[in-house]
């Protein structure tokens, strides 16, 4: 097995049942964390949501009505909601996604049953009743105590549209806009952080060029005001992917008028969009790729990073990362177009390798947005009627709340590489903070499918007293949660991190994810 040397802020998976009769590599894998540095902030934002008039995500998921059954708060699932406020949900983007495009807001406000039925054309041409629209979606945010992240029409929209929205949302005043807000029951504004203006303005948003969408950007930037004390975070339209060049277009001609600028990145199992692959009947070759692709975030986030770095080396716009996750196919039996998909340990890996990269790089990454909450893609919640299951990649979510609003240390990793038919990736990833009670936290991901690894770690700054940790893993990599073994995949506590003179030393079980807490 190769040697390679990585600088990393992944988390590192550590497996504690198939580890036992597995033998560690004795390739020395190495890692040194800084503690006596930090200079970076990893935003608690960098752990945001992303919730879409899609499929079962926010009819059912999230929204049952105030005379279902399913025990709810004006409508919204108690269920789904207490599990969320477990994970300490910061920020939930809305309405879309493709579908914020074609959503003009004034359907979704008003008596429900006065509220007119359009046709979701993007998502299985089903008919959106309007039902959850402005005010149930500041219910859900205030439930959840989460900021709320406004998608703005701009493919299908009009200035006069966003602004008068935006009015509605936010003033205080005796305007048209602000009295019919009261009159629908919501006498104060609400607050309104973050405003996105268009989505994917270079696809299903409108098939723009750059050019066109800075000069269109600059427009409807002009005219997001703030009322009332409001203060909006403007995030533009960024690139799909490795659309390098539409970085460079919207940061040279309106960098100057936005505060975030957006990038989306999916991970494609098998690299092919008509086929993706199914999410838990995989083979090693999918489970590789799926991993090589989704630390393609890595290379992204820097290369863009540096295009705005040439524009803004002051740091002041924040990449916002709001659709990234796992795309597989959808599960046999379901509809194509709702893009429900179930969620195995092979996500839980890519969720913490991702937020890894994302703490890494939180002198520019602001925000991130998995996609999506409940029911659709890289899921947090599955539900089937009344019933309701977490996700590898909730637990992934939960493990990680020791790092929002944590000062990033930063870290250097040696360590083996993952090779499957010739193709390698780094076997261990890692990130590391210290809160502000002075507690360092370490995440850590071994990504081989069936090898532990031992680690040595050095701690230069500070002195390790005691450690406490948590596992994730599973029996193996395409293990996952049903409505009749929902714990099939869940942390435990983890006991296998000794510390050293010098820092501490773990053996990292296979295909797992570990958070260790040093005192």
């Amino acid at each position: 097995m190769k040697k390679t040397i990585t600088l990393c802020i992944l988390g590192l998976g550590v497996w504690g049942f198939a580890a036992l009769t597995a033998v560690a590599q004795p390739t020395t894998n190495r890692l040194v964390i800084h503690a006596d540095q930090g200079r970076y902030t990893i935003s608690r934002m960098i752990y945001g949501h992303f919730a879409e008039h899609l499929g079962r995500c926010i009819y059912e998921g999230i929204w049952v009505g105030e005379d279902s059954p399913i025990p709810n708060t004006r409508g919204i699932r108690n269920d789904v909601v207490e599990a969320l406020r477990r994970i300490k949900v910061p920020v939930l983007r809305w309405p879309g996604g493709c579908f914020a495009d074609e959503y003009h807001w004034k359907d979704g406000v008003g008596p429900r049953h006065e509220r007119p039925a359009r046709i979701n054309t993007h998502w299985g041409g089903v008919i959106e009743n309007n039902h959850f629209g402005t005010h149930e979606f500041f219910d859900l945010c205030e439930q959840l105590g989460a900021e709320p992240y406004v998608a703005v029409n701009v493919g299908s929209g009009t200035v006069q549209e966003m602004m008068e929205w935006i009015e509605y949302i936010t003033s205080d005043s005796r305007s048209a806009m602000a009295e019919w807000r009261r009159k629908n029951g919501r006498q104060a504004p609400w607050r309104l952080p973050y405003v996105g203006i268009g989505n994917e303005s270079w696809g299903c948003g409108g098939n723009m060029t750059p050019e066109y969408y800075s000069d269109l950007y600059r427009q409807f930037s002009t005219f997001v005001k703030n009322f009332s004390g409001n203060r909006i975070y403007k995030i533009a339209c960024g690139a799909n992917g490795a659309d390098y060049r539409w970085t460079e277009v919207v940061m040279q001609r309106a960098g100057r008028h936005l505060d975030g600028i957006s990038l989306h990145h999916y991970t494609i199992p098998t690299g092919d969009w008509g086929r993706k692959g199914s999410a838990t009947r995989f083979g090693e070759d999918q489970y590789h790729g799926a991993l090589r692709r989704a630390l393609e975030m890595e290379t992204l986030v820097r290369r863009h990073g540096e295009i705005m770095d040439r524009y803004d080396p002051q740091k002041r716009v924040g990449l916002i990362v709001d659709e990234w996750g796992i795309w597989t196919d959808v599960e046999p039996g379901t509809n194509p177009g709702f893009l429900y998909q179930q969620n195995s340990m092979r996500d839980a890996l890519i969720a913490g390798l991702t937020l890894n990269i994302f703490n890494r790089h939180c002198d520019r990454v602001r925000m991130a947005n998995i996609a999506q909450m409940v029911n659709v893609l890289q899921a947090m919640i599955l539900t089937d009627g009344e019933k309701m299951i977490l996700t590898p990649t909730y637990h992934v979510f939960e493990m990680y709340t020791v790092h929002h609003d944590a000062t990033l240390l930063p870290t250097d990793l040696t360590c083996a590489d993952y090779t499957f038919q010739g193709q390698s990736i780094p076997g261990l990833s890692v990130s590391a903070s210290r809160n502000r009670e002075g507690v360092i936290h370490v995440s850590l991901c071994n990504l081989h499918p069936e090898q532990p690894a031992e680690l040595q770690a050095e701690l230069q700054g500070a002195r390790v007293n005691r450690i406490q940790g948590r596992l994730l893993t599973a029996d193996s990599v395409q293990a996952h949660n049903t409505f009749d073994r929902p714990d099939r995949v869940r942390p435990v506590a983890f006991d296998g991190a000794q510390p050293t003179e010098r820092g501490f030393r773990v053996t990292l079980p296979p295909r797992s994810v570990v958070v260790l807490a040093l005192q």
